[in-house]
């Protein structure tokens, strides 16, 4: 049963050897032409030197992964011994990974190259959305001091208009000094919301030029067609949105509101009272005190807050660089396991294979060092001794009588050792001299 199944094992492997040939030609010239598709991509000159290279370093990789395999196919499964076993396995793998290194990732290059420049392109648009978004704040956060400002200059102007009606500050009626303090800080406050105000528009238009800079670069990440000019159609609305984030952030308001709010304490500059009479005079002078002081605090306030918008993180520098297929490919490999899986198996499925072999191989020794002698010979090994017996016997040289004379020899020479080992046993020990 044993040999029955020994030589079912050998029938399957001379079966099997012209579909594995087979099998590791048309692997290689898989992965010749996903190299070749790959390596374009790299190649910069005229497109018939490129074509000429890639052609060259494709067919030289399906070469040389087709005669690697057929090497390991036809050594490693007839190698039995434990030290030359692992120095093969090292083998295997350096060149598992030269086979990887010059191949594989180009294969994963056109299978999924042009996938993961989208998603490079893709992941662009996020970053440069999120700066928009940042500078359109970092923009707009002047506005929140809108409010203040307009609470401010309406109170100034409505105390001046009370004082010039019904003199509610100083007691007497009329444009004097003080109604004219109060107008003017309420001119200059008027004066810096004007300025918040038109920079919102400003602010609004650069915004919505960003936006619509983006929908076109996320019209070119999803649009059908070849990557390569959409690429570049992306890098130069790349450029045209970063002038416009650029001028977002030059664009604040936030260091004139501080410069206007130091100028409204430190150019506070009182009209002399003119009031005729001593009294009158006397109260101008402190009412105008206690708006320098007013005018102090506010100051203050809208200079701190000013600080706070100013303290803002900015707008980091960002550039974009466009990648190669083959660049997008490694950078985002975590995103395109399943293509890197099919590349790799490409080049590597040969080593199924090689092990299939080799535990085929193992099985069909086992299997016959279980077997007596007689019948492990094969039909040539007999002929080729009958051959020999026959050549011996025309020598005259009786085969059959020396092997008798062989084994007679053989059979005296043990009986001799026999005897000679029980006479020294029986010889009598000499005792001592008289």
């Amino acid at each position: 049963m044993a040999l029955g199944a020994s030589h079912r094992l050998q029938d399957g492997v001379i079966a099997v050897e012209t579909m594995t040939r087979f099998a590791l030609a048309v692997l290689a010239l898989a992965s010749g032409v996903y190299t070749y598709l790959g390596v374009r991509s790299l190649l910069d000159g005229s497109a018939t030197a490129v074509f000429f290279a890639a052609i060259i370093y494709s067919a030289s990789v399906s070469v040389a992964i087709y005669a690697f395999w057929s090497y390991m196919a036809r050594f490693y499964p007839h190698v039995t011994g434990a030290a030359a076993r692992g120095a093969m396995l090292g083998v295997m793998a350096l060149g598992c990974a030269m086979i990887i290194a010059m191949s594989s990732w180009l294969n994963a290059a056109a299978l999924a190259g042009s996938a993961a420049l989208e998603q490079h392109l893709a992941e662009t648009v996020e970053d440069y959305t999120a700066d928009l978004d940042q500078a359109h704040q970092n923009a707009l956060a002047a506005q929140s001091l809108l409010p203040d400002i307009q609470r401010t200059s309406e109170r100034f102007a409505r105390l001046a208009e009370d004082e010039r009606e019904s003199g509610a500050l100083t007691g007497t009626t009329g444009s004097g000094s003080v109604v004219q303090l109060l107008s003017q800080m309420s001119a200059q406050l008027s004066e810096l919301e004007t300025g918040i105000t038109a920079s919102r528009e400003r602010v609004n238009t650069l915004f919505d030029q960003g936006r619509a800079h983006l929908e076109t670069m996320r019209g070119l990440v999803s649009a059908p067609g070849a990557i390569a000019p959409r690429s570049d159609e992306f890098s130069a609305e790349v450029v045209a949105l970063s002038g416009v984030i650029t001028s977002l952030e030059q664009t604040s308001i936030a260091p004139s509101v501080k410069r206007a709010a130091e100028d409204l304490s430190l150019g506070f500059i009182a009209p002399v009272a003119d009031g005729r009479a001593a009294d009158l005079a006397n109260r101008q002078d402190q009412v105008m005190e206690t708006i320098r002081a007013s005018v102090a605090a506010q100051s203050q306030v809208l200079s701190q807050a000013a600080d706070d918008i100013l303290a803002r993180e900015p707008v980091a520098d960002r550039r974009f660089v466009p990648l190669s297929s083959a660049e997008a490919v490694l950078r985002y490999a975590a995103d395109f396991i399943p293509a890197w899986a099919g590349a790799i198996s490409i080049d590597l499925l040969p080593a199924v294979l090689v092990f299939i072999l080799t535990v085929v191989h193992g099985a069909i020794r086992r299997q016959e060092e279980r077997l007596p002698f007689a019948q492990r010979i094969t039909a040539a090994e007999l002929l080729e001794s009958l051959e020999v017996q026959r050549a011996l016997g025309r020598n005259g040289l009786d085969v059959e009588k020396a092997l008798q004379d062989a084994e007679d020899d053989e059979m005296r020479e043990r009986e001799s050792n026999i005897t000679s080992l029980e006479m020294a046993a029986k010889t009598p020990r000499k005792g001592p001299p008289a």
